[in-house]
């Protein structure tokens, strides 16, 4: 079924004013960058988003900027006329085409939302006019918005709602580093704010640390998962079973065959999340390697032949390395499986207290000579997910030892039975296949339904309205009738960037 939120902007909850100008405008279905921040931004996310030039992206926070106004003049308590609005942009040039823009789409509104351009530096007494009445959006330059801000034409701390950065790669290059940060001084402590950007720069990611407090934290699509030993990796997937997350591992210990075939139904969309180590072996074990030399390994493992390279995983939206990789070439291959011919992706690490000196590698191989920082801390507020800490610890305790070695044992058995060199052998001991068949788990893991069910006080401000509850599955991820249905990637993370494969750590 097709989302409805795709189908035009009729379906957004606009005003029908706004409604009405966009059909003017002739526009009859929203630009990708307009559907997928217009909703988000109604929701009083914050936003980071990066289009190219003449893809929408004025109208992508014109519009909800235009019917918060809206919807707070009709609903909200009536207050005094005050500015809510505040758009940055770096040139008087640009300065015009928003307001140009942002006038069009309040064409059948203009009596409930005024608009003013304070970038012009010779109108400063008739801008001084204009503030001096109160224009609920106020668009211009970070210095001429500062100049009015010191000569107190223009006052934002008890009123500003919503502040839009545009062009937001450019600020910092045109030179209005220091203005910037002055004139967030004059404003509250609490508002939305958008972030618009051609390109993520480090100058972006500076700006989003100074100017946005809540942003958006979703990863969708297809997720490879790391992590550094087999037994690690069915404790993962044991751990996200207990979420009604499904995940698949690929497993050293099942023949080639098997392995490639589990990589085929990812790439055709029947998984979303593969579990793996650097270790697995993707053809014949190389020989006089690795037997009984250095610390012990998991069997049938081969590094040459590592899941981290050479493998060609499609359409990988995220990297989430569970551990951190045991070499930084381990590192770079494994966030080579993402950001791919031009797509965008990103790398999150979690690294103990332990590791810095492991990760402090890593950097100095990435940032090479140029010695600038290319890992980045990833911020959140530990507080905003407190509500999961039980609930971790429920599932937790469901993934003891032996339900470990049960589901590696389930997943060998399967292979047994569905082997086609063996086939000759059941039909002639059918009754070892009936054992086989009945065989039951002596520990398996049990899994409490309750905890997939995620009420929506435990779910993050930034990701209410964005994270659904999974449906109940009436068979298992196992049976076929489950393997043959798509699932929708529920992984959920508090780190979302659009730019090509941005890496991050996160230190926990």
């Amino acid at each position: 079924m097709e989302d409805p939120e795709s189908l035009g902007f009729e379906h957004m909850g606009l005003d029908h004013r706004l409604l009405q100008a966009v059909t003017d405008l002739g526009w009859s279905r929203p630009t990708l960058i307009q559907e997928k921040a217009i909703p988000l931004a109604l929701e009083g996310k914050d936003l980071l988003a990066r289009a190219r030039t003449g893809s929408g992206k004025t109208a992508a926070y014109a519009i909800p900027m235009l019917q918060l106004l809206l919807h707070r003049k009709a609903t909200g308590p009536v207050v005094e006329q005050a500015v809510r609005a505040l758009v940055l942009v770096p040139t008087k040039e640009l300065a015009r085409q928003a307001q140009s823009m942002i006038q069009q789409l309040a064409a059948y509104c203009a009596r409930d939302i005024r608009v003013a351009n304070v970038s012009a530096a010779e109108d400063s007494a008739s801008q001084r006019a204009v503030l001096m009445e109160k224009p609920d959006v106020v668009v211009g330059t970070p210095s001429r918005i500062l100049n009015h801000l010191q000569q107190d034409n223009l006052k934002l701390r008890d009123s500003m709602e919503l502040l839009v950065v545009d062009e937001a790669d450019l600020l910092f290059s045109f030179g209005f580093e220091e203005e910037l940060k002055s004139l967030l001084c004059h404003l509250p402590r609490i508002y939305q704010a958008f972030l618009m950007s051609a390109t993520f720069n480090e100058d972006v990611q500076a700006l989003k640390e100074l100017v946005l407090h809540n942003p958006l934290s979703l990863i969708r699509g297809k997720s490879l998962l790391f992590v550094n030993t087999l037994e690690r990796s069915y404790r993962l997937r044991l751990f996200l079973e207990q979420f009604s997350i499904p995940a698949c591992v690929l497993n050293g210990e099942l023949p080639l065959r098997s392995r490639c075939h589990i990589i085929s139904q990812f790439n055709q969309g029947f998984y979303d999340c593969v579990i793996a180590t650097d270790a697995e072996v993707l053809g014949p074990p190389v020989k006089g390697k690795h037997r009984g030399k250095g610390p012990k390994r998991d069997k049938a493992s081969d590094p040459e032949a590592g899941v981290a390279r050479g493998i060609d995983f499609h359409h990988v939206c995220a990297v989430l390395n569970f551990d951190l990789p045991p070499t930084p070439e381990a590192y770079i291959h494994r966030a080579g499986r993402t950001a791919r011919a031009n797509n965008p992706g990103i790398v999150l690490t979690f690294v103990l207290p332990t590791e810095q000196s492991q990760l402090g590698k890593i950097e100095e191989l990435l940032s090479g000579d140029s010695g600038a920082p290319v890992l980045l801390p990833y911020q959140f507020h530990m507080e905003e997910i407190e509500g999961f800490r039980y609930r971790c610890r429920d599932a937790m305790r469901s993934v003891t030892k032996q339900a470990i070695r049960e589901a590696r044992l389930k997943e060998i058995k399967e292979e047994l039975l569905h082997s086609e060199k063996l086939k000759t052998y059941f039909e002639d001991n059918p009754r070892d296949l009936q054992l086989l068949r009945h065989d039951l788990p002596l520990h398996p893991a049990v899994v409490k339904p309750h905890l997939g069910n995620v009420p929506d006080y435990l779910v993050p401000p930034a990701l209410r309205g964005l994270v659904h509850p999974h449906k109940k599955r009436k068979k298992p991820l196992a049976s076929k009738k489950a393997k043959k249905a798509k699932t929708q990637n529920p992984l959920r993370s508090f780190k979302h960037r659009g730019e090509k494969c941005r890496p991050t750590a996160a230190l926990s």
